[in-house]
């Protein structure tokens, strides 16, 4: 009996638990107390059946956990588009959160239910007028989201309505509306531009930067409705967005490069350097300068494209600290500044090349970071680094990457071609690669020295110079049967037969250095086995040796048994080449022509014509065909890519002379407040010269004794006292006036003690003030530049304290 009693009292216990668990989850689920939310996330089917009955219920607690499930739900990628048709109903529902979920959602699925979503219009509409700015932003956003073109005049004049609201965020989406629309149906492109006109109007920063957005997505050629909005444009540029300083910059960019003209620098008979930049110009740049210290790198790689293609060389020194920041941000924006970096080297290596420490490879970069660095190393090199640049490159050839130890031998090559006094060092290092056991470093250092030892033999002209490369050439021809690589192979196969040539009259076989034909030799004897390349090389060298020495039995023959072998080879191109050099020795060595039955007729060469056909050869390419790229690429996505994306929107050219200035004349630039301190020294630089940040004179006030010569003061610099002719009698005026300001103040006072103590203070006042007036002297003084004027420039009718 005790036994049932303790099961049942389990029993009751364990439902108690329960009840109580549910409760507490029932009453604390509005306070988020059960968890972070991580329960929408459950996928179950237990816990997605109940959407459709939770979304036609008349609870907005059950509605609320339908929708935060089906956005959890996309933000994992499941496509939910069953449930528009619930989902459009609750669009008018009285809950905000559920309204605000309704629109994320119809964003999301408004274009495949194009039909659905017109039945809430009318609420879209609606809510267009509520007192949210929220709600008006997004019914604007699910409205233009809708792509259907019959709507769209409803969408233009949603947008109009939009771009007047008082929000600067609704004004925001009505920008980002425009390019929709105008996706959506291009003939309403002539409301649009309006409707753009009157947006780039709006003094607010939060909305400028989508304006510029819109306006490139929609009309970018009409850079003729920026004229006077343009300095207003560059004085808002510092408080746009992060991103929207971005499309703003990109915009400005163009319109200085349409609109404005071009920077120059001559130098006087005194070898001065004289800039002449026009004042707008330097606007848009005194403007964008504090970006470099964005924490955005597309921020920063947007202002280093505008003082790339904008100032002057002598102001490109200012984008070497901030893209030299932003090498340590991520390995993805290094990649992306360091392709930045590569492209502004090959026309200014100078500027970066101090730097070439931040640029060495290291073992964890990747295949096309290593890549860029190598390639910038090569772009750095000068007299003061070419040693540690060499051991570097060396160092590299040690690498498991063959892409790093082909960059690294050209580098060596490199260093031999920009400094001709180490190219002894670059030599031997060179034949040092070619005894490694790894056929690719013996390849790509076959491939240099060929190089090297073309560029070296075309233009040697003192004496000695070609006995280095003749003496690496006959090495390279000894160690033949070492190199396995083909390209390497035909590479020495070629020079053996461009430098097989000697004079000398003790040389064993008349006009031939007596290692070459030993190549043919082996090369002969191996040709079936060969690749396509060292075949054609083969053929090649047959035929100059034969040139060489027409006369010689045993080369004659070996020269014929290489044309035999070439005439039936599998490849077509062997083949050719084989007859074509046949018939082009037939005059030199007649018993080598075709012997063909029927005779085929043509011009003969003699020997000295076809020696120049076979042995002048052309001149080395250059190995960085970017170098040859002056197209304005800085900021495009094929600068990235390595090749040309289509509709790159590549930068006009310059204007000879602009357009007229009067342009851009606004009725902001009557009156401009005081430049912001955007850098140290910044405000005392603007007055020094006298020219504020926007780019217009601001007059340095200077009170002067009487006479008239000084002119009258600006107008709200200084009270209206009338037209003084003495600083003594202005500040003793001004004294006055305190003394009796003061007086006032202590008749409403009560007791004699604080009256005694005023006028105390009043007179040790006037008496400082006297033995001012006679350290003075009475004689003019200009504010000096560390001052702070905006006592004298800002107009008030409250006297002032004197100037100290």
């Amino acid at each position: 009996m005790s036994g049932i009693n303790f099961n049942s009292w389990t029993e009751n216990a364990t439902r108690l638990g329960m009840r109580i668990q549910e409760t507490l989850a029932e009453r604390t689920r509005d306070l988020s107390l059960t968890g972070s939310g991580a329960g929408y996330y459950d996928m179950g089917e237990d816990k997605t059946k109940n959407i459709r009955s939770q979304l036609d219920s008349g609870s907005d607690r059950e509605k609320l956990e339908a929708m935060k499930r089906l956005i959890a739900m996309i933000s994992k990628g499941h496509n939910v588009s069953e449930y528009f048709a619930q989902v459009v109903k609750n669009v008018a529902s009285p809950s905000l959160e559920v309204r605000k979920l309704v629109y994320i959602y119809l964003l999301r699925y408004a274009e495949a239910e194009p039909d659905l979503a017109l039945l809430s219009i009318n609420t879209f509409q609606r809510d267009l007028t509520d007192s949210s700015p929220l709600i008006r932003a997004m019914a604007l956003r699910v409205l233009s989201g809708i792509r259907v073109p019959t709507i769209a005049s409803l969408i233009v004049l949603a947008i109009k309505k939009c771009a007047a609201d008082p929000s600067p965020y609704v004004r925001k989406a009505a920008a980002l509306s425009i390019p929709k629309c105008y996706s959506l149906d291009e003939s309403q492109l002539p409301s649009l531009i309006e409707i753009l006109s009157s947006l780039l109007r709006d003094r607010s920063p939060l909305s400028v930067g989508s304006v510029a957005t819109a306006f490139e997505a929609v009309c970018p050629t009409r850079l003729d409705l920026l004229h006077a909005h343009y300095r207003r444009l560059c004085r808002v540029l510092v408080d746009v967005d992060e991103w929207g300083q971005v499309s703003l910059l990109d915009l400005l960019v163009r319109y200085a490069r349409t609109m404005l003209p071009r920077p120059t620098a001559s130098h006087d008979s005194l070898s001065e350097e004289k800039e002449e930049v026009d004042r707008d110009l330097e606007l848009l740049l005194m403007s964008s300068e504090p970006l470099f210290q964005s924490r955005n790198p597309a921020v920063v790689m947007a202002v280093t494209r505008a003082f790339y293609y904008l100032a002057l060389s002598s102001h490109h020194h200012k984008i070497i600290r901030p893209l030299l920041r932003l090498l340590a941000v991520s390995p993805e924006v290094e990649r992306v500044i360091l392709t930045y970096i590569l492209f502004i080297s090959q026309a200014s290596s100078h500027l970066f090349s101090p730097y070439y420490t931040r640029f060495v490879v290291r073992a964890d970069d990747s295949t096309q970071v290593k890549d860029t660095k190598i390639r910038l190393l090569r772009n750095f090199i000068t007299a003061d680094n070419f040693q540690a640049l060499l051991r570097e490159f060396v160092d590299y050839t040690d690498d498991v990457d063959e892409t790093l130890i082909a960059g690294a031998i050209r580098g060596i090559g490199q260093i031999a071609r920009t400094l001709p006094e180490s190219t002894t060092q670059c030599l031997n290092a060179l034949t040092a690669c070619i005894k490694s056991p790894h056929d690719s470093v013996v390849a790509n250092a076959v491939l240099e020295l060929k190089s090297l030892v073309q560029t070296q033999m075309q233009g040697a002209t003192h004496a000695g110079s070609s006995s280095a490369p003749l003496t690496i050439v006959e090495r390279l021809a000894y160690r033949i049967d070492e190199i396995r690589h083909p390209q390497a192979r035909a590479c020495i196969v070629w020079l053996v037969g461009q430098y097989a040539a000697d004079d000398s009259p003790n040389a064993v076989v008349e006009g031939v250095v007596p290692w070459a034909p030993d190549v043919l030799r082996k090369i002969a004897k191996s040709f079936r086995d060969e690749t396509v390349p060292v075949k054609l090389q083969a053929v090649t060298l047959a035929a100059k040796l034969l040139v060489l020495s027409p006369a010689h039995a045993t080369l004659t023959q070996l020269a014929k048994y290489a044309f035999a072998l070439a005439r039936y080879d599998s490849n077509y191109d062997v083949r050719d080449r084989g007859r074509m050099l046949q018939q082009l020795l037939a005059g030199v060595v007649p018993s080598i022509g075709a012997t063909d039955a029927k005779d085929v007729g043509g011009v003969v060469l003699r020997r000295a014509q076809v020696r120049v056909v076979l042995f002048e050869s052309k001149e080395t390419a250059a190995l960085d065909a970017a170098h040859g790229d002056t197209r304005e690429r800085l900021g495009t996505l094929g600068l990235v890519l390595g090749r040309d994306v289509p509709h790159a929107r590549l930068l006009p050219g310059w204007l000879e002379h602009g357009v007229e200035s009067s342009l851009r004349d606004s009725p902001d630039d009557a009156a401009l407040p005081m430049p912001a301190v955007t850098a140290i020294g910044h405000v005392a630089v603007s007055l020094r010269s006298g020219v504020s940040s926007g780019g217009h004179s601001t007059p340095v006030v200077v009170l002067t004794p009487g006479g008239g010569s000084g002119g009258p003061s600006p107008a709200g610099s200084v009270p209206n006292k009338g037209a003084w002719a003495d600083l003594d009698q202005f500040y003793a005026s001004e004294s006055e006036e305190d003394d009796e300001d003061e007086e006032s103040e202590e008749e409403g006072e009560e007791g004699g003690e604080e009256d005694g103590e005023g006028s105390d203070d009043e007179e040790e006042e006037s008496d400082n003030r006297s033995g001012d007036h006679g350290e003075r002297g009475g004689g003019p003084r200009r504010i000096s530049e560390e001052e702070d004027i905006s006592d004298v420039e800002e107009g008030s009718s409250s006297p002032k304290a004197p100037v100290r």
